[in-house]
Order: C-alpha cells, then structure tokens, then sequence
C-alpha cells in the first residue's frame, strides 16, 4: 500500500500475514485453524508479548510459522519519533522476541512498521541491520470495531481488486479468529494459493526473480506511461562559447552549397548596398485627411470634409437646416432620378417634399 516495490507474487498468489501476538486466547486459535489446512503464515511479533508469553513464540516456530518483529511496544509514534526513541523500540522486540525462541536464529529479519507509519530514518537504521521492511497491500481491518462478517467482505473484495498480495490480519482479535476459517475456505474455493515467504539462506537461495517482478504495479505493453521521461544532468567539459558560423562563408564552400536555396546565395551584399530611407519620406503634414484617418473619431471628420469639397457653391446662401436638408434631398433623389423625374422648381425647394420621396426611396430599397 505504501511502497512501489512488493512481494514478487504470481497472479492468485496470497502471503498471509499476522500482527500484535502472541495471545493465547486467540493466537492458539489461529494456530489450530492455519495447521488443519496445512498453511504457513507470517506472524510479526510485539515484544512486550513475546516477554509476557514466551511459549506462545516457540509454538509457531515449532509450527513451521515465519517469525519476524513489530516493535516492543507498538507506538504509533514512528513517523516522527527521533532515532534515541525509535531504535530501543526496534532493538527491544528483537531481543525480547529471539529471547523467548529455543534457537534464535530461527528469527526472520523482517520488520512491520506499527500502524504502518513508515519514516525514511526509520527505514535507513533498518536496512542498515540487514532488516527487510514489510507493509501490506491490503488490510481486513481487523482492529476496528467491525463484525467478523464485514472482516470476511474486506479480506475477499480487496484481494479480488488485486488479484494477488500479502493480507493482513491480527491474531489477537476475536473477530479476526471468527472470519479465518471463512477467509481460507473462500480463497481455495476462488483459485488462490496460500504461499509461504521464508528469508533465503545457503541451504535455501532466494527464488530468482528480474526487478520488474517486485514493482506493485508493472508497466504493461498495452497501457500507456503517462508521465515524462526525467531530463538527464549534463556534464560539460567545456563552458567555451563558439562563435556563430557565417553564412557567407558557408556559400563559399561548395559541399554546402545544396543546403540552401539557390535565391540566397549573392543577395546580401546586394542588401547592404541599398540606401537609407529619409525621414522626410515619412512626414505626414498636420491637418491633411491621412492625419484624420489615424483615428476612429477622425475618420467622421474626414469624410465630412470630403463631402464640403464637393458640394456647389450654390448652397452656401442657405440655411444651416436647408443645407443638411438639401444634402439629403441630393443623396436620396439621386437614386430616384430614373424612376420618377421631378421639374426643376421641385428640386430646388427647401419644402418637406424631397423629404417624402427619400423615405420613400428607401422604403423601396
């Protein structure tokens, strides 16, 4: 659950696991059900109960049980005790627990973190002891308040989500010894093998296994990595500056030549030749129609001078109201000079009349 590495389980493999014995009341319980189907687990032992019941720790050595250790007194204080603290509470459950052991090198070198609050000092003392750290990848939750029931539906679905790991279970829980024997008739029932982990030694090497194996999620060929490649940290040799080549020069030189298109070549002395532009060419007198046109509200007051310059003189006599009437009269007779053409009296009064045949040009239109 916590690491990217687990067991190198094949698929419908199951490693069943036990935490916070030995008690009697329930651990011999286990003890009787796991040897009636002829299963060996892995029991990860406290050593404040290892002291109180050695005989307990010498029962599932006898019965062929890996025994590993899971602090003296299960603090679940580990993500932030200092090393003065963490380390006596290591070093006591191995003592404690290879103590009540007739051979103690029948002790496993495996660790379980307490409530799984796993700490990088924490993980470094161990690996320097030469202590494999263990999680699990899915819990029954076993230690809640929860029913035997429900610790049988936790332990089958979540198996079945994974289709292989290490379950984890207490075997100082009432509940816990209640689902067992459900757990284990439903797992066979379902094709799944109970496998049994043992740390290698000379007379038993460890089982070949390639790296890609122990990954909890191995990348497939079907789905893809959504994620970037790491950018690797260059070392140069050399922190000297080039000097950019010249692209004349590369003309020059005929094995080049066919790189570039055939225009390129011979047209930058022509460039550099041509003169500079004077400022002159880009003077824009004050006042003129292009100054005006340089801006949204300009161009309005450009266009009406457009229109002053061609009006007759003729209409300067007028009014103010006569001229923008007469203005309008022009622009909207014009377009209704072919269908209906009016005498010369009509045209030049300033009466409503040329107002009526616009409107009614446009009604048209």
């Amino acid at each position: 659950m916590q690491y990217r590495e687990t067991l190198p389980l094949k698929d419908h493999e199951v490693v069943l696991t036990f935490d916070d014995g030995p008690l009697p009341k329930y651990s011999n319980q286990v003890l009787k059900m796991l040897a009636d189907e002829c299963i060996k687990a892995t029991f990860f032992i406290i050593g404040s109960q290892a002291k109180a019941n050695p005989e307990g720790v010498r029962k599932l050595v006898a019965a062929g049980h890996t025994v590993g250790t899971h602090s003296m007194n299960h603090p679940l204080t580990f993500n932030r005790m200092p090393a003065e603290k963490f380390e006596p509470e290591i070093n006591g459950g191995i003592e404690w627990t290879s103590a009540a052991m007739t051979d103690p090198s029948k002790l496993a070198p495996f660790f379980r973190i307490p409530g799984l609050m796993r700490a990088e000092g924490v993980e470094d003392y161990l690996i320097s002891r030469g202590i494999q750290v263990w999680s699990a990848d899915f819990p029954a939750d076993d230690w809640r308040h929860v029913s035997s029931d429900r610790v049988y539906q936790l332990a089958i679905q979540r198996l079945e989500a994974k289709g292989k790991g290490i379950l984890l279970l207490h075997d100082i829980q009432a509940r816990t010894v209640a689902a067992l024997p459900k757990i284990i008739r439903d797992l066979k029932a379902r094709g799944y093998r109970i496998v049994h982990v043992v740390p290698a030694s000379a007379e038993r090497p460890a089982t070949p296994t390639t790296p890609v194996e122990w990954l909890l999620h191995p990348p497939t060929e079907t789905v893809p990595i959504a994620r970037w490649p790491s950018v690797p940290g260059f070392v140069f040799t050399q922190t000297r500056t080039l000097p950019a080549p010249s692209l004349a020069g590369l003309n020059a030189q005929t094995e080049h030549q066919p790189l570039l298109p055939r225009r390129t070549k011979g047209q930058f002395d022509v460039a550099s030749a041509l003169p500079v532009p004077g400022r002159a060419l880009f003077a824009i007198p004050e006042g003129s129609v292009e100054v005006l046109l340089s801006t949204t509200l300009s161009r309005r007051a450009a266009a009406r001078l457009a229109m002053a310059a061609e009006t007759p003189h003729a209409a300067r006599g007028k009014t103010a109201k006569g001229k923008v009437t007469g203005l309008q009269g022009r622009r909207h007779t014009a377009h209704a000079a072919a269908a209906a053409p009016k005498p010369p009296a009509q045209a030049k009064s300033a009466t409503p009349r040329s107002t009526r045949v616009a409107t009614s040009v446009k009604k048209r239109a």
